[in-house]
């Protein structure tokens, strides 16, 4: 079925973006649209909603839900999505009636750890060495190919260190199989990193990129903590992952964002982690270190809008606001040059993520 609007032709002000998902990035992209005119309407299963307390319209529903998104589709001018576990089903069902970015077949590679480090890997593109375990009975044979350590990992769903278990030894991959869920998986071999490394490319309909400078991630307990803009990297290095971000997004066809996670080894080689095919958490830092921040920058690839410019204006280091790190805004709202951002969720659990601060730095010599 032809798309509802003509590929390359802009979205005017006043149309609406459908938005699966309910989360703080579809929250954070609703808000950047609402500054250049545009409306959202969010579908997601979550009552009260982060992305649907900022919205016009939000409909209550399964993912699953054919007259509900049917109906959902009726009332938007482009879809797209905020995070990459919606059913690849339900985004298929959405491109046979209106224009959908990116579209299903990006969704598919990014939200299954085989097919992403297959697809990385047929582009030469380096990622750590990994086996296939459809079930229990090939985890041995996987263990004995990898070695330990290495990483057992859920191929959908798992994110922030869920469905994941470190096997140190042969003697623990029962264990590691039963707490991931007894589900098919990956086994990657542990990389010894100097530090993790990621890229934010855009790609307008137009087949425009444009890439956000590399970025240094460190995370606790699994999950981001702080991102540092850009990373103190030799600059060889930040151009190498620069054409990692660039060859990806493209050969994915995406139009929209790609995070593109990466580990830098300690021998200076460049080795992709994960993709993400929407705005991500290490490209929060661009809302008030960047002329364009990554959320609008989604809003005008998925409208078919020209991109913006991506150089910073200043080096930033973001910092997660995780459980009941967020009790501390009003003392980080006094701070001189932070800058808050919460995501309107009411209970504080160890390890969500409730908001993130900016902290803009002084150039050298300021």
């Amino acid at each position: 079925m032809p798309e509802k609007t003509p590929a390359f032709r802009p979205l005017p002000p006043g149309s609406v973006i459908g938005m699966l998902g309910g989360g703080q990035l579809g929250r954070m992209t609703a808000l950047a649209a609402a500054a250049m005119g545009y409306r959202t309407h969010v579908l997601s299963p979550e009552p009260d909603s982060p992305c649907a307390q900022v919205t016009d319209r939000a409909t209550l529903s399964s993912y699953r839900d054919e007259a509900a998104l049917a109906a959902f589709a009726d009332t938007v001018d482009v879809v797209t999505f905020e995070f990459e576990n919606i059913p690849y089903e339900t985004v298929a069902f959405l491109a046979g009636r209106t224009t959908v970015r990116p579209g299903p077949e990006a969704l598919a590679v990014c939200q299954d750890r085989l097919r992403e480090k297959d697809f990385v890997n047929r582009l030469g593109i380096g990622t750590a060495p990994y086996r296939a375990v459809p079930d229990l009975s090939a985890l041995a044979d996987a263990v004995a190919a990898i070695g330990t350590p290495s990483v057992l990992k859920s191929t959908r769903e798992g994110y922030d260190g869920k469905a994941q278990a470190l096997i140190r030894s042969p003697e623990e991959a029962e264990d590691a199989w039963r707490r991931i869920g007894k589900r098919p998986a990956i086994l990657e071999g542990f990389v010894d990193f100097a530090c993790e490394v990621s890229v934010i490319a855009a790609r307008g309909a137009d087949g425009t990129v444009a890439c956000y400078p590399v970025v240094e991630n460190r995370h606790r307990n699994h999950i981001l903590a702080e991102t540092i803009a850009p990373a103190k990297v030799d600059p060889a290095l930040a151009a190498e992952a620069d054409s990692i971000g660039r060859r990806l997004v493209e050969a994915l066809d995406v139009v929209g964002l790609l995070a593109v996670e990466m580990f830098l080894t300690k021998d200076g080689r460049l080795l992709v982690n994960e993709l993400a095919p929407r705005p991500h958490n290490s490209g929060h830092w661009t809302m008030d270190a960047c002329p364009t921040s990554q959320f609008e920058q989604f809003v005008r690839a998925v409208c078919g809008l020209p991109l913006g410019p991506v150089a910073p204006w200043r080096p930033a280091v973001m910092t997660n606001l995780i459980g009941d790190d967020a009790a501390a805004w009003a003392e980080i709202l006094a701070e001189p040059g932070a800058k808050l951002h919460l995501y309107g969720k009411t209970e504080a659990r160890p390890g969500r993520k409730m908001g993130h601060v900016n902290r803009v730095r002084p150039l050298t010599g300021d």
